[in-house]
């Protein structure tokens, strides 16, 4: 019987450590035959899944893994819900991608009852399919066969399914445990959800793929997260902007020895890499984890569609505000309106080329047709190429504002506004406008602790701002919010932002 290239490197690492979780420690070999038991509860008497889409509600831990490895095994098609979602987008996921099958670990139970299934969808407990006996023989499952459908963010209309093949997963991983140099010696935290790309392939899946061991947390806290760190254990650590800033803001409330403590547990080594993704990393962000860590962030690009597609060096210079060059196995070009490739230095739409771009959108073919460019992936965000590395100036739909003629990226606008004294996080959006086409808008979190700093002022930040920026990119018009409205993972949705000012 031939198996998926991650089943068959598990069987290799058998008796290492590959799971360390709440429910306790667990190897590899553990995993091979709770995702086996997964398996024979799925088919239920039938040969092979055959695609059939299985959705799985289940915290982060080794039931979660020994599931999604068990829908693989069955030949299934892996659909991960996220445990922060409310019942009304659990149950849009299940009725978009048809789902046949729902497996809930017992703790989710509630919220899934409360999601109206269609009558015709089989739902089992995660303790239960970890339980059923296992099969002699699992199907055989083709590398070009459907694997995983994990949804947009839906910020430029309703989430669709984004479906990659077995195949297109293994190149995700290879290109990135070859760039990032990955080991069977690792050990990488996760802290990141398990229904975004980042999380499923970049920590967990790699980390398997290595034979290294991935520690798992039920949620985030930061306390907790520096002690782990603390403990020099860990090599490698993964996680968006906003956690740095959390992390950032815990260190910075410690007591001096604690923070010596835990800078400590960034050196190297044992850690040997820690990288920032999923949204732009603040330069002040990214020199202030340098101060406290050590570590130059390694920032890269990626999309759901696409996995990894850029990267800043391992070895080498990091540029703040870059994503590097493309990684193994990945093509990149930078195109202009037409399609045409534009000339180093001139700003254009990256497409993305290669065995790591994705199948389809689920049952979207014109969404699926209008994605492409003879051939390349359109991602709808714009960068320009500089000294050979690439640098993200925004999405062309929300980041790149037009405004008495002039484009404007919005992603500079903030790296500029966050070095106000008054300004601790700020977005900067485009809104119509009869006069400039757009305006250049912005929301921000004000710095001011306890009520002592004065309110920032419109006219006050225009002031400053004039001597930072040129006269197109300069706000017109502010709001202060307590909190910018934002995504799972911690992205700002700019299209939240933009109703403050409609």
């Amino acid at each position: 019987m031939s198996e998926l290239p991650l089943v068959a490197r598990a069987h290799r690492h058998a008796k290492r450590t590959a799971i360390l979780a709440s429910e306790g420690t667990f190897t590899y070999g553990d995993l091979l035959e709770a995702s086996a038991r997964v398996a024979a509860c799925l088919l239920g008497g039938r040969g092979d899944l055959e695609e059939a889409r299985v959705a799985f509600l289940v915290p982060p831990g080794f039931h979660h893994v020994a599931v999604q490895w068990g829908i693989w095994r069955a030949g299934g098609i892996a659909v991960p819900l996220a445990v922060s979602h409310p019942p009304p987008e659990l149950e849009y996921v299940i009725h978009d991608a048809a789902a046949e099958i729902v497996v809930v670990h017992p703790e989710f139970a509630g919220a899934m009852s409360a999601a109206r299934s269609p009558p015709n969808v089989r739902t089992v407990t995660s303790s239960e399919a970890m339980n059923t006996s296992p099969l002699s023989f699992l199907p055989d499952v083709a590398e070009g066969r459907r694997a995983m459908m994990v949804y947009t963010s839906g910020t430029t209309g309703k989430p669709k399914g984004v479906v990659t093949t077995h195949a297109n997963i293994a190149a995700q991983v290879t290109s990135l445990v070859t760039a990032w140099e990955w080991r069977p010696d690792d050990w990488i935290l996760l802290v990141l959800p398990l229904h975004h790309v980042h999380g499923i392939i970049n920590v967990v899946t790699c980390a398997l793929w290595a034979g290294a061991r991935c520690e798992m947390l039920a949620k985030f806290d930061a306390e907790p997260v520096w002690s782990r760190i603390a403990a020099r254990e860990l090599t490698l650590f993964m996680a968006v902007p906003t956690i740095y800033g959390k992390l950032i803001g815990a260190w910075e409330s410690a007591p001096p020895e604690r923070r010596r403590a835990w800078s400590a547990g960034c050196a190297s080594p044992p850690m040997r890499l820690m990288v920032s993704g999923s949204a732009a990393l603040p330069v002040q962000r990214l020199e202030r984890w340098r101060e406290i860590s050590g570590h130059v962030l390694l920032e890269r690009y990626g999309m759901t569609e696409i996995g990894m597609a850029l990267s800043n060096p391992l070895h080498g210079e990091r540029r703040p505000g870059f994503v590097g060059t493309p990684l193994p196995g990945v093509e990149v070009r930078l195109v202009g309106e037409t399609g045409q490739p534009v000339a180093p230095g001139t700003p254009g739409e990256i497409d993305v080329r290669g065995a790591t771009v994705f199948l389809e959108y689920w049952q979207r073919p014109e969404a699926t047709r209008d994605a492409f460019r003879d051939g390349w992936f359109r991602t709808g965000d714009v960068a320009v190429l500089d000294a050979g590395a690439y640098r993200i100036l925004g999405r062309s739909s929300v980041d790149i504002i037009k405004t008495g003629g002039y484009k404007v990226s919005a992603l500079e606008v903030e790296e500029v506004l966050r070095t106000h004294p008054a300004i601790a996080e700020c977005a900067v959006v485009g809104v119509a406008d009869p006069e400039w086409g757009e305006r250049v808008c912005v929301a921000v979190e004000p710095r001011g602790e306890g009520g002592h700093e004065p309110e920032l002022t419109l006219a006050a930040l225009q002031s400053w701002a004039r001597e930072r920026l040129a006269p197109y990119k300069v706000p017109r018009a502010l709001r202060s919010v307590t909190a910018l409205p934002r995504n799972a993972i911690g992205k700002v949705t700019k299209h939240d932002v933009a109703k403050l000012f409609t």
